[in-house]
């Protein structure tokens, strides 16, 4: 499978301040990798910077092989989607206009969410949580980006909504695209996942194929998530 993004001894964060230290991270077409790790980790921090809102302080970020300094706009213009923690939906416009606005196909989102169809014309600011990071998803995979990345999909939401967007996520990247995930339902994420990364302490502490990682959910629980590895850092 083809290397999308590619993170190389990357440290990141604000200002003068390294949040993460030393990564090596890839994710490739075709597969969902799941990043999880307490909060504080880094996660989102590391999101940030493969997309292009925060710069690299060390180390590089490569995109399909060629090392790149290049603004987030410069980066979905060529294949890359983001979803927030925040959503970044328009409260005001409705469901088609979203979507319209953002460039998405609306064939393509509604295929991913029928549940939105009914609802096109409906402000957005009506609907339910879980409704609007459906719209939030389908708008990011209604641009066909090559690679996906996605923080927190799961926050606050209802199970049953959760399980819809981890299948939209796993249905595109059997077509194709690749998925970094930021998750914080570690068992349910791994289900979805091919490959994951634990992050603790701002530095990758354990790596595995999806099937490994489920079989020391209670160690990586335990050990990473809310034992002494889990000390507060930044995002």
């Amino acid at each position: 499978m083809t290397t999308l993004i590619e993170a190389r001894s990357l440290s990141a964060g604000y200002g003068a301040l390294a949040v993460v230290r030393d990564l090596d991270l890839e994710v490739r077409a075709g597969e969902v990798v799941v990043l999880l790790g307490p909060n504080g980790a880094g996660k989102t921090t590391t999101l940030l910077t493969l997309a292009g809102e925060l710069p690299a302080l060390a180390g590089e970020v490569r995109w399909r092989g060629a090392a790149t300094n290049a603004p987030l706009h410069l980066r979905a213009r060529a294949g890359l989607g983001l979803v927030t923690e925040e959503r970044s939906v328009f409260m005001s416009l409705t469901v088609d206009e979203n979507l319209r606005v953002s460039g998405s196909d609306p064939d393509v989102s509604l295929d991913l969410f029928p549940e939105l169809a009914a609802m096109r014309r409906t402000r957005v600011g009506l609907l339910s949580g879980g409704q609007q990071q459906m719209l939030a998803l389908g708008r990011a995979l209604g641009r066909r980006p090559a690679l996906l990345l996605a923080d927190e999909l799961s926050l606050g939401l209802a199970p049953l909504v959760v399980e819809r967007l981890l299948e939209a996520v796993r249905r595109c990247a059997d077509d194709g695209v690749g998925v970094l995930l930021v998750e914080q339902h570690i068992a349910k994420a791994l289900q979805y996942a091919d490959r994951g990364y634990v992050l603790a302490r701002g530095t990758v502490q354990l790596r595995g194929s999806s099937e490994q990682l489920r079989g020391r959910i209670e160690d990586i629980t335990h050990s990473y998530l809310t034992g002494p590895a889990a000390t507060a850092g930044s995002r």
